[in-house]
């Protein structure tokens, strides 16, 4: 008997031994909090270094930090330049690369501060009143220019002085709130100030004053919208000069060129009626390039790459021929390249124009994104992410040729058993190829059989491409023992524009179609539980999902809706970009005759509800207000649906905190699983 007894505790121990050697742990939600995030890559101007950020959070803060950290382009280990109290960021070369500037807190405000480019003599060089939120050096490093806000606009209180403690706000016009904030009276304006070599700068001069408007653009705009022109004498920037109802009923935002030495705006793209932003001046001066849409009220709309010609004043579009989109412009030194990056079959690509032929060159290919790029010498720097890799930094030849600088988070995930990521191309309703992800499991069995999940895509028009998201993570999901399929369905671009298009005024049609072929399609897999199909989305996915509530002819056993539209009426009247809603749903509810896109109104279906649904909001989304999810949860209560509403009264349309994320993640899986399991 003690032999027995020795014999099975020496083969548990042998299997234990066995079990950690060759099995590794999952993508949890605490995991992805561990990760460092890396952005904002600034090749020095010699071409020898890497300036970059990475943010780390702490989930027991309760928040994140960002510091600076430089690397070789040749290679090497990075080295962390900031340690600071807070975040620095918006970190730049100057010019002749003897100094690095950033932004940081300095007394309560952000200033702009400079060390050396091994992090040593940090020194405050702004003291501007209020806070410094982008700055840009002069080419001749003789000037800054710079972006705070300007108050321009009275408050309650100041009107009614003896009511100080009264909290209110009045409004007489539209656009009094912007996807996750109140108006707050105040615009976001560029200075500029006088510089010099020893760090010292003045409080700047205000080239827009006393104008009701911002730049960069709310709600997302960066210093990418604004630029110097190579002698130091013009800025160009983005802005939407316009207000109220006006500006929430069109796109058109311009180019525009102020002039330091007289004084006067120009405004390049007058006309042009649709979006046009983020201004690239060629290294000689003669020539700027911005992305564009032709169409007016349309946000999702072709980019395309505009080219103004100072010399002639010829305005052309360069990609007038390619049905694609174009993005992070960056000139060759000598002006005979344009580098940018542009979307194709669900990836994000590098690619560059030869500016004398007007030819396009595609430098990369795989499944990737890249989201950014900057040029060393005759070599591309690039941050790239996947569905298994966090975003990394990236060094490139002209023919393709890839080498990964950073390994940020390699340790981490050395660690961590990821999922296959398969690519299928999926016959649709009418005919059409589909590009559709399939992720797997870590240690997938095709002899077992797994409960799968349909994942519908927000936007509408937001292809489903090689991201790596923070919560909708398809590794995280796959970790948690479920297939996922993520179709590229109509309405996506990367696909060419007309499958883009498609979706406008049809929003309960053929991409509904779409997604329920991808799902119909895997649902045959023999390791697919057909029987245990769920189906997850935020915003237009959120939306998706309520509407398949009421047509998917009992596929689906669980359904998760993020901030999604439940009714597009009551949508309609209580957005705030009106340009989005009139071109997609195309028009008011009150048009006569009336869209039929209101017919797709998930609301309208509610009698064929009949499976477990939980609804996910937070209180400061005013895209799609949180209203729609009260009523879709309310709905599903008093039909006596099996529902659930997860409400963050401090989110948006987004769920940005660490505590808040990890939560969202517990409560996604616990219900998914109550079902599915």
């Amino acid at each position: 008997m003690k032999k027995l007894i020795k014999l099975l505790a020496l083969t548990i121990l042998t299997l234990t031994i066995t079990f950690s050697l060759f099995s590794q742990p999952r993508l949890a939600a605490p995991m992805m909090w561990q990760m460092g995030r890396v952005s904002d890559i600034q090749v020095s101007p010699d071409g020898q270094n890497i300036l970059y950020g990475i943010t780390r959070y702490s989930l027991q803060e309760n928040k994140g930090n960002r510091d600076l950290y430089i690397i070789p382009v040749a290679g090497g280990d990075p080295v962390r330049l900031t340690d600071m109290e807070g975040s620095e960021f918006n970190a730049r070369w100057r010019p002749d690369g003897k100094k690095i500037g950033f932004i940081a807190a300095h007394e309560g405000k952000l200033q702009i501060w400079e060390m050396n480019p091994d992090g040593s003599k940090m020194n405050v060089i702004s003291s501007v009143d209020g806070s410094v939120n982008g700055f840009e050096y002069s080419p001749a490093m003789d000037k800054i220019l710079f972006i705070k806000d300007v108050k321009l606009d009275t408050t309650l209180n100041e009107i009614y002085k003896d009511l100080p403690k009264a909290n209110a706000m009045r409004f007489d016009d539209l656009m009094y709130r912007h996807w996750n904030h109140w108006h707050d009276y105040k615009y976001s304006h560029i200075f500029f100030s006088l510089y010099d070599a020893k760090g010292a700068m003045d409080e700047g001069e205000d080239i827009m004053t006393g104008e009701h408007f911002d730049t960069p653009m709310n709600p997302w705009g960066g210093m990418e919208q604004i630029c110097w022109s190579p002698d130091g004498t013009k800025i160009a920037y983005t802005c939407k000069k316009q207000s109220g109802k006006e500006y929430t009923l069109e796109t058109n935002s311009d180019i525009y060129l102020y002039n330091i030495n007289t004084g006067t705006t120009a405004n390049l793209s007058e006309t042009l009626p649709g979006y046009d932003h983020d201004p690239v001046f060629s290294p000689d001066g003669t020539r700027i390039v911005w992305k564009s849409m032709a169409t007016p009220g349309y946000e999702a709309d072709k980019e395309t790459i505009m080219m103004y010609d100072f010399e002639t004043s010829e305005l052309v579009d360069l990609t007038k021929n390619a049905d694609q989109n174009f993005a992070h412009y960056v000139w060759a030194p000598d002006g005979s390249k344009l580098f940018f990056i542009s979307g194709i079959q669900a990836t994000y690509q590098i690619y560059y124009m030869n500016m004398k032929t007007r030819s396009i060159i595609q430098v990369t290919k795989g499944d990737h994104n890249y989201t950014s790029i900057d040029l060393a010498g005759d070599e591309i720097i690039g941050t790239k992410m996947s569905m298994s890799l966090p975003t990394e930094i990236f060094k490139v030849s002209l023919k393709g040729k890839e080498k990964q600088l950073t390994n940020t988070n390699t340790r981490l995930l050395a660690k961590i058993e990821l999922g296959k990521v398969e690519k299928r191309w999926i016959k649709t309703t009418d005919g059409k190829e589909m590009l559709t992800w399939v992720i797997f499991p870590p240690g997938f069995d095709k002899n077992k059989t797994y409960p799968t999940l349909l994942y519908c895509q927000g936007g509408p028009q937001s292809a489903v491409s090689q991201f790596w998201s923070y919560r909708w993570n398809f590794q995280m999901m796959a970790s948690h023992d479920y297939i996922i399929v993520a179709p590229n369905r109509r309405g996506l671009p990367t696909f060419g524009q007309a499958w883009n298009d498609q979706i406008a005024g049809d929003y309960g049609g053929q991409n509904m179609k779409d997604y329920l072929s991808a799902i119909d399609a895997l649902a045959f897999e023999p390791y697919v539980d057909g029987n245990r199909l769920g189906a997850i989305g935020a915003s237009y996915g959120g939306y998706s999902v309520l509407w398949l509530a009421g047509n998917h002819n009992k596929r689906f056993k669980a359904f998760i809706s993020h901030c999604g539209m439940f009714n597009l009426e009551s949508q309609y009247a209580a957005t705030e970009e009106y340009f989005f809603v009139n071109h997609d749903l195309e028009g008011p509810y009150w048009q006569d005759p009336k869209p039929k896109s209101y017919e797709f109104s998930p609301h309208k279906f509610v009698a064929n509800w009949d499976t477990p649904i939980m609804l996910i909001t937070g209180q400061y989304d005013f895209r799609i207000p949180y209203t729609e999810s009260l009523q879709a949860f309310n709905t599903a209560q008093l039909l006596g649906v099996p529902s659930r509403l997860l409400f963050f009264p401090d989110e948006t349309h987004f769920i940005l905190k660490p505590q808040n994320a990890v939560l969202w993640q517990r409560e996604f899986f616990n219900w998914l699983d109550k079902y599915l399991k």
